[in-house]
């Protein structure tokens, strides 16, 4: 079954718009965990707009489940990241202005950069990502920099998904196979939701974790969060 990992940054949105610790990170995390997600995912800004790095050093004290920090890797990302060793770290390319993720590595263009760093967190122990298009060529290129696994940027599938399901799974099924060519691990996220994510999930192989926070918090402001959580699980069992 592919794992759940929830990004717990829109819960932060919600408390740094009015000060104090409300709604508390740490325990929206705990609870999510609780409920039966696999893993919690925060991408620390430098702004600190959403997740705090103090959210960070708590949460890697709590979090029992896989642990992921994505971000882009400037020194004081590299720096944050070799302290707190969480399970996993996804490296995004997303400069500090950008509001949400939206576009996918370089790796021909950045393959120096990434294969340095990567055996950086490597030899602490710490399995790499990188968030990627779905992009043969740069999937295969992914392959030389020496990561663990791919996350494939999936706003391009849920943007076509309700005009032609199958056109716009297309071009991820054929990176998922060029990933397991080279013996890559595939995670996947941004834009997935209840009305997608059982659909993505059956048809990429060997699809070890969808990373979901906006659509799953704001779910949740509907259904509750354990019942939401439940939900997300449910798309994933088929």
């Amino acid at each position: 079954m592919t794992q759940l990992s929830v990004n717990v940054n829109k819960v932060a949105t919600i408390r740094n718009a009015r000060g104090g610790n409300t709604p508390n990170v740490l325990q929206v995390a705990l609870d999510c965990e609780k409920y039966g997600a696999q893993g919690i995912t925060v991408h620390p800004r430098p702004d600190q707009r959403h997740i705090r790095f103090t959210d960070v050093e708590d949460l890697s004290k709590s979090v029992s489940t896989e642990f992921n920090i994505e971000g882009y890797p400037s020194s004081d990302f590299i720096t944050m990241v070799l302290k707190h060793k969480p399970a996993q770290v996804t490296l995004v390319p997303d400069g500090p202005d950008v509001l949400t993720s939206n576009a996918g590595w370089n790796t021909v263009e950045h393959h120096s950069y990434l294969k340095s760093i990567i055996n950086e967190f490597k030899d602490a122990g710490i399995r790499t990502s990188i968030f990627i298009d779905a992009n043969n060529e740069m999937i295969e290129h992914a392959s030389l920099t020496n990561t663990d696994r791919i996350e494939l940027y999936t706003e391009d599938y849920a943007q076509g998904y309700p005009l032609d399901k199958e056109k716009a799974i297309a071009p991820y099924i054929s990176a998922a196979e060029t990933a397991l060519k080279y013996d890559l691990g595939i995670n996947a996220g941004h834009d997935l939701n209840l009305d997608n994510l059982k659909y993505f999930a059956s048809h990429i192989p060997n699809l070890l974790e969808v990373s979901i926070g906006h659509a799953l918090i704001s779910d949740a402001l509907y259904y509750g969060l354990e019942n939401t959580i439940a939900l997300y699980l449910r798309e994933l069992r088929f």
